[in-house]
């Protein structure tokens, strides 16, 4: 019957109605497909389903106290010298190293967590560990004391590496937890298990922190993970650090330079800006990327980071 109707609209129209008809037919069938679903060229879409479908869902956080970090400090680490560690707790803690911990058995000791086990002390991190691991030290550290602990196997030990990868053992397990009991009931997290890697003959990786888990008191295992955020020059330091006096005169050269743009410049934290309109501070942690980048009004625009283009499921405020 279409065919029919297209032949006499051949034989009796001229050729620009048949075109028109046929744009007509195009857009109406597009038309259909978007409305049971089907993808639709955007150029097809109106501005309204435009905007709705550009929202992105914002993640409910929870605010939580922790009392525990933990870094390495910069410099020469390896499983022969031995690696220093800061930690900065809020309250007296104990800081409790394990060299060699069996990986297989470090995933049992986080799941008995989360079954009932509750380690909020390293009697109870060494029991779901079934004591597999090869050394260990216990440092105790006082209320709001920054001072470096070394960590280091026994000249004894004859451990020069853990073999070559995939390996079967974590060089180095940091364990923190809380020191007095009755603190323990006043911080939700109640311990802070740091895995690191540290450098040795067969694997010469630079020293480094893999993962960080937070224990909570009610059976949780949170998955610490770090923000990707822009920073100022201050922050990027490299590990050697030049003489006093040419440190000095950098200063008083940058302050030369940059006084006529601190004058005209209103703000001296533009590296905290947005990325995309520049004028708002960065408030936006887009997930799964976790790249911060992007103010509040910026982020209803986007569907993929502008960092690295990957598509954004969530995001979430760092402040309100």
């Amino acid at each position: 019957m279409a065919a029919v109707f297209l032949v006499m609209l051949y034989e009796y129209s001229p050729l620009f109605y048949i075109t028109v008809v046929s744009l007509c037919f195009l857009i109406t069938a597009a038309m259909v497909l978007g409305w049971f679903g089907f993808d639709v060229p955007v150029i097809l879409r109106s501005s309204d389903d435009t905007e709705l479908s550009l929202k992105i869902p914002e993640k409910r956080m929870v605010q939580v106290k922790n009392p525990f970090a933990l870094e390495i400090v910069s410099g020469a680490s390896s499983v022969t010298g031995g690696v220093r560690l800061r930690p900065r707790c809020l309250e007296s803690c104990v800081l409790t190293c394990y060299w060699g911990c069996a990986i297989q058995g470090l995933q049992e000791a986080l799941q008995s967590h989360q079954h009932g086990v509750r380690i909020s002390t390293p009697q109870k991190f060494e029991e779901a560990l079934h004591s597999d691991y090869r050394h260990h030290q216990t440092f105790l550290v006082e209320q709001g004391d920054p001072s470096e602990r070394l960590s280091h196997l026994p000249a004894d030990s004859g451990i020069r590496d853990f073999g070559f990868l995939p390996r079967a053992r974590y060089p180095l397990v940091a364990l923190l937890t809380l020191a007095e009991p009755d603190v323990r009931e006043l911080y939700e997290i109640v311990a802070n298990v740091t895995v690191i890697h540290v450098t040795d003959d067969k694997y010469r990786l630079t020293s480094r922190i893999l993962y960080q888990y937070l224990l909570t008191a009610q059976g949780h295992v949170l998955d610490l993970k770090q923000l990707f955020m822009s920073a100022d020059d201050q922050s990027w330091r490299g590990v050697s650090e030049p003489p006093e006096e040419e440190q000095q005169q950098r200063k008083e050269e940058e302050e030369r330079e940059e006084e006529p743009d601190l004058q005209e410049s209103g703000s001296g934290e533009s590296g905290w800006d947005c990325v995309v309109c520049q004028n708002a501070p960065v408030n936006r942690v887009l997930l799964p990327c976790r790249h911060t980048c992007l103010c509040d009004g910026c982020v209803e625009r986007f569907r993929q980071c502008p960092m690295c283009r990957a598509f954004v499921l969530e995001s979430f405020a760092l402040s309100h």
